[in-house]
Formats: C-alpha cells, structure tokens, sequence
C-alpha cells in the first residue's frame, strides 16, 4: 500500500481538521484571534515532505521539513504563542494524521503499519525539534531588543532624574522585582544552555525566556512612565498641534482595547454622535489620555460596562467621559488618585503590572493641553473619569 500518496491525497483534509482541532483547543488561546492562513502556516509543506519519508521510491525531502519547521517556530515567536501552545499544536497534528489514514492503516500489513508509525513519529520529532529551536533563537532576539531598549531608557532617566529626585527610591524599589526576575531567569537559562540539554526537554527552558520577556516588558513599561513624569517635571515634553479627527482616534483606541473588554466579557459602549469633527490638539497625546482611562476602566472592571462618551461641552470646549461599573474608588482616595505612584488599597484588585502612573501621567497631559480631569466614584459601583479640552489649544499660553 502507497501510504506516501495516500498522505498527499489527504493533506487538504488534514490540514483543514488539524486547523479546527486547534481553534476547538482552549489551551491554545493565542490562535483564538488568527485568520485561518496564519495558523495553517507551513504546515502543508511539512505534510508534503512527510509524504516523500513515506515514499519507498523517491528521495526523502529532509531539507524541506527542516526549513518549513523552523519559519513556523519563528511565526509562532512573533504571534505570541507560548512554547506549550506549540506542543499541544504538534501533538494535535500528529493525532490528526494517524485518525486520517486509521482505515487504511487497518488494512495494511503489520511490517507496514510499524513502519509508517515510525515515520510520521520521526517527521513531526523532527519538525518539533527544529521549530523550538527557531522559537528559542526568535525570543532571544526579542530579549536582546527589549534589554537594548531598556539600557537607553534606563540611561535617559538616570539624566532626567537629576531635575528630578523625588520619588527615585520609590522607583528603585518598583524597578527591584522584575529586575531580578529577569537577572535570575536569564542566569537559569544560561546554565541550561551550557549544559547541552536535549530538544525534549526545551519547554521548561522556553517557559523561562517567557517569564523573562514578561517582567522585562513590565520593566520596560514602569521606566517609559516614570519617563514621562521626568519629562514633564523637567519641561521637555512638547506639544504638536494638528487638526485631529476626534471620532477616529477613540474609534482607534477603542478597537486596541476591545479584545481586553471582550476577554473579561464587558460590554464596551462608545458614543461619539455629539462629538467635535475637528479639533486642533495633539493627537498623540490625546490617544494618550484616552487609552490610559479607558484601559484602566476595563482592567479595574471585573463585569457590567465601560462606556466612552465623547461631546461639546460648551462653545470653545469639548470632553471626552469614560464611565465603569468597576470597583469604585473610596472618598478618601479620590483627592490621591492622581499623584505619582499612588496605588488605592481597598479596590480588591492589586495588578501586579500595576505601576501607579498611568492617572498622574493623564492628569499633567490633561494640564498641558489647557484642560481638566474630573472624577465622581462610589465604592461598588463604578467610576467615571471627565476630561475637558479646549477646541483649539494656544501653544503660546503653554509653560
């Protein structure tokens, strides 16, 4: 029996059950918001040159499973799949396989049967071997990246920090955690690397480097924003005026949160109809403001909504309020919710990326585009966040 043109026969169809196996495979989130193009990948050719394994009259195209493997290791590093996201995907692979050729199989001899197992077993070792590899190698271009980043930013807040000194060791003791987090894994990992380890044995490893991106990104994350306050103090951020349409930016933010509003199944509401069409202001920092409350909103909200209201608020102004029905925020905290660092302790939800800088960064951008933030909360009930802004901002009136 010809179980090499029996595979090529099939691929189509395996590739298409492969692919719902895996939508249908709740451990493998990060394909949840995939086009299907992207999670068939290479597969296909992994199949194909699979086929020619089984082939007892052509030449096995090992190069070909080779190569397709590892562009897929390096697509999943960009998508953000987790190493054990890409095992199960594998292994799903291999039992789809094994289901589509199960009625020829039952009908083959046992020699054969032996030997198409051992084929498809070495192939899928093979390509599993080569995308972890290309995984690896991608995640450790990315950590370079982000530690190049993070030593430039780390040197611009040491020569902001010289205008300001408040809060550094504050800041130090925020910057600790994931700092030696990420010295403790990178070190784990090195060792490991030294030792030779067996491909098998790469996922712990992998799971490492994940945990070392993750603090590495919430360290990159808790400078940018300490930045942003240096810069402020110190009078370097500057504003760029341009004709901004207003609708589009919310629209644009609202799009970026709506997988966070969706994953937490909150009803996202968004109502611009009363909106300014044109605004003169800068629109990077607006998209600023807006994303920082609106994030908040949805992460401090555990069910119900958050709704964005955007309007005229008098002839020369204009406000943009977002409204929660989160966890609220005590009377006493609400003069504090607005200064550096300051994180409230009685909402019942600690984030641990949390760095307490998000609302003081609104707050002085919402001052420096000549406008105001207002807050109304109540303790289990909600929180909404006003901000008003001129229709056209003055750069001459800006110190």
């Amino acid at each position: 029996m010809d179980f090499s043109q029996l595979l090529v026969e099939k691929i189509d169809a395996i590739v298409k059950n492969w692919i719902e196996a895996v939508r249908l495979d709740k451990q493998i989130s990060s394909a949840d918001d995939l086009p299907v193009s992207a999670i068939r990948n290479h597969i296909p050719n992994v199949l194909k040159a699979m086929a020619t394994a089984l082939s007892q009259s052509q030449k096995s195209d090992i190069q070909s499973i080779v190569d397709n493997s590892w562009n897929h290791g390096v697509l999943r590093a960009e998508q953000g799949f987790a190493p054990t996201e890409i095992a199960r995907e594998y292994r799903l692979l291999r039992r789809v396989i094994y289901s589509s050729l199960e009625a020829d199989l039952l009908q083959a001899t046992v020699p054969e049967v032996i030997r198409v197992y051992n084929l498809v077993d070495a192939v899928i070792d093979e390509a599993i071997a080569q995308c972890f590899k290309s995984y690896v190698e991608e995640r450790l271009r990315e950590y370079e990246q982000l530690q190049s980043q993070v030593e430039l930013n780390n040197q611009e807040l040491t020569r902001l920090a010289k205008a300001n000194q408040d809060n550094l060791s504050q800041l130090a003791h925020e910057l600790k955690n994931p700092l030696n987090s990420i010295i403790g894994y990178s070190e784990l990992f090195l060792r490991s690397t030294r030792k030779n380890v067996e491909p098998q044995n790469n996922v712990p490893h992998l799971e490492h480097i994940e945990r070392v991106l993750r603090n590495g990104r919430q360290l990159l994350r808790l400078i940018n924003d300490a930045l942003e306050i240096s810069r402020y103090s110190a009078g370097k951020i500057e504003l760029h005026l341009e004709p901004t349409d207003v609708c589009s930016l919310i629209n644009d933010v609202v799009d970026m949160l709506k997988p966070l509003a969706d994953a937490k199944e909150l009803e996202l509401v968004v109502d611009c109809d009363r909106a300014p069409e044109k605004v003169l202001t800068d629109p990077l920092r607006l998209q600023q403001i807006v994303t920082n409350l609106l994030s908040n909103a949805i992460r401090y909200t555990k069910s119900g909504s958050v709704q964005l209201t955007c309007q005229m608020s008098s002839d020369n102004h204009w406000s943009t309020m977002i409204s929660d029905t989160g966890v609220g925020i005590a009377p006493e905290n609400q003069p504090r919710v607005f200064d550096p660092f300051f994180q409230v302790s009685n909402s019942g939800i600690r984030l641990a990326d949390s760095t307490g800088l998000g609302l003081a960064i609104v707050s002085q951008l919402v001052k420096l585009m000549q406008g105001e933030i207002k807050l109304v909360s109540q303790v289990g009930v909600g929180s909404t966040f006003t901000v008003i802004l001129p229709l056209e901002v003055k750069i001459e009136s800006i110190t």
